[in-house]
């Protein structure tokens, strides 16, 4: 068996990858697809776009309870089996919700989508970890997290502008038939994943006993939390620029996508020369800048789509950082952090929707980016507190007593 998991990690190791790559760009498109249909969505269903944008909470608090209790309640499961079967359940959640007549089936068949969502982002991620060797782990990740970068650079405009000529059900029965093909490909392709050793629920809340962690992981919350409420409600943000075209508002998210992988590029290498914490307070506070400026370029469409790829610069390395923190704060209890840090991740998309919509409530399209920004200020604040040294060596020899017992 160990002769297999060598050559596993060696021969072929890239063609594995873009397949869990692939699954990734699956979830990640079917997560933020929504916010360039929103429109049409709500349109077809008879109801307003702030009913249809709390699909995505329900959709991000399913990922953020069941992606930890699938690591604890089936750690001994084949990772191969997980992530089939989680792909099978994002292609059925998905063509319910496509063919849905009403917005209580399409909330149903999202959760059920979310469901598979919650068993192949962590499984997806620790598999290219288990594949690789050791002195390529780190860009196995890396190349498997290129799909979800590629969801937001391509996935979501794209199926934007399919949605504005075919309607907004053409691109998730797309979705679900990309689904199954992945899910095949994992069973031919991504076989005998090692298994990482079960880790307590003990040694899982350990960790957030550090203040310093439970800092950082606000600030990963309220980062997401105020992106994901501008580009939900993308749509009603630039719908005096794009006229409320489909095809325009695909043009801003293909920019705001673009731009973001030469944000994710661009983020490592000034974390290894200027620290996160400096890189960090840079990257929040031009989102928030841009984000502000937002409202007053919404009358000018170049300018608008200036802004939206500066954003899409500095929200797409705006984790980076913040997971760069959660390493260096503990290096031995990394892989515990980084799952809470993904939980963290879906309860700030979660909060997203209902801030949106309080904001278009109150204000309409203008005051959304205000909101957002707001919430990224906060996200500032607590990574720079969290960022301070820890008060005493004692707290610390405390910490690692915890953790290893």
């Amino acid at each position: 068996m160990k002769n297999v998991e060598q050559s596993y990690s060696v021969r072929g190791l890239y063609p594995r990858l873009a397949v869990l790559a692939a699954g990734l760009f699956v979830v990640g498109t079917n997560a933020f697809v929504i916010a360039g249909l929103l429109p049409s969505i709500a349109a077809s269903l008879g109801v307003h776009t702030n009913d249809v944008s709390y699909s995505i909470t329900f959709y991000s608090v399913v990922v953020a309870i069941a992606a930890p209790a699938v690591s604890i309640l089936l750690p001994r499961l084949s990772r191969t089996t997980l992530m089939a079967v989680g792909m099978v359940l994002v292609a059925i959640g998905t063509v319910i919700a496509a063919a849905s007549p009403t917005l209580l089936v399409f909330t149903l068949g999202r959760i059920l989508a979310a469901l598979g969502g919650a068993a192949i982002v962590p499984a997806a991620t620790a598999a290219a970890a288990a594949l690789a060797p050791a002195e390529r782990r780190g860009k196995a990740m890396a190349f498997v997290l290129i799909g979800f970068a590629g969801a937001t650079a391509f996935g979501a405009p794209l199926g934007t502008a399919i949605a504005a000529v075919g309607g907004w059900r053409v691109p998730l029965f797309a979705l679900a038939g990309l689904a199954v093909l992945v899910a095949i490909a994992v069973s031919l392709f991504v076989r005998h994943v090692p298994l990482s050793p079960p880790v307590s629920i003990g040694r899982r809340f350990a960790v957030l006993r550090e203040p310093r962690i439970l800092l950082t992981l606000v600030a990963t919350t309220l980062v997401v939390c105020g992106f994901n409420t501008v580009y939900i409600f993308s749509s009603t943000v630039a719908a005096t620029t794009t006229g409320g075209s489909a095809s325009l508002l695909a043009l801003l998210l293909l920019a705001f996508g673009v731009a973001g992988i030469g944000g994710n590029l661009a983020a490592g290498p000034l974390i290894d020369r200027f620290g996160n914490r400096r890189t960090a307070l840079v990257i929040h506070a031009s989102q928030v800048v841009l984000l502000v400026a937002l409202p007053f370029v919404a009358t000018n469409f170049v300018e608008t789509f200036i802004v939206f790829a500066l954003w899409g610069l500095t929200a797409n390395a705006a984790q980076l950082p913040i997971q760069h923190r959660l390493v260096e704060i503990d290096p031995v209890a990394a892989g515990i952090t980084l799952s809470w840090n993904s939980t963290a991740m879906y309860a700030g998309i979660a909060l997203a929707p209902p801030l949106g919509a309080a904001a278009v409530t109150l204000g309409g399209g203008t005051l959304v980016p205000i909101f957002g920004a707001a919430a990224i200020t906060l996200a500032l604040i607590a990574f720079q507190v969290g960022s301070l040294p820890a008060r005493a060596p004692r707290a610390a020899a405390e910490h690692e007593r915890s953790l290893a017992s």
